[in-house]
């Protein structure tokens, strides 16, 4: 049975949007899995994620707070239809970047790795196979010429359709 993923981060609410925008919820609800990588900012967010996503998994961020910070952790790790998937908010320059992973999680790599932080779309595999997706920020495009999600499917254990879809804030 195919999983449908939602792969969001860096959403920022209320700092630097006031709402998550009509796409987002869309893909959500579309979503069998909605992934967070971090960067909240407040708890109603986390809440209307949670009450609205079939399955929610997602960490805190350096802008999120004591609050978000006791209820999510640093690094999340869920196994989906038998692909070993791990969050985490922050990884560091782009330079590197793989290496790095392989040498984080050497004692127990993911398949896939989601993570935020740099608001900049990303997709990419290490020397070690680990698959490195950023969905960019679905609010805040900094210095992408637009606001973006991720959607991928899991279906016979393997991580397939991963597209990089853009987000009008306005929806």
């Amino acid at each position: 049975m195919a999983i449908r993923l939602l792969l969001i981060s860096d959403t920022h609410v209320p700092a630097r949007s006031r709402r998550i925008p009509g796409d987002v919820w869309r893909a959500v609800d579309g979503a069998d899995v909605v992934v967070h990588a971090g960067d909240w900012v407040d708890t109603a967010t986390l809440d209307a994620l949670q009450d609205r996503s079939a399955r929610l998994v997602g960490v805190h961020g350096n802008n999120d707070g004591a609050d978000l910070r006791a209820r999510l952790p640093e690094v999340a790790r869920a196994d989906i239809e038998g692909v070993r998937l791990a969050v985490i908010h922050e990884t560091g320059a782009a330079q590197g970047r793989e290496r790095r992973i392989d040498a984080t999680f050497a004692d127990g790599p993911p398949d896939v790795l989601v993570f935020g932080h740099s608001h900049i779309p990303w997709d990419s595999v290490t020397p070690g196979g680990i698959r490195l997706l950023n969905p960019g920020s679905p609010t805040d495009r900094r210095r992408q010429p637009e606001c973006t999600l991720m959607t991928a499917v899991v279906d016979g254990g393997e991580l397939r359709d991963v597209r990089l879809a853009a987000v009008d804030r306005e929806s």
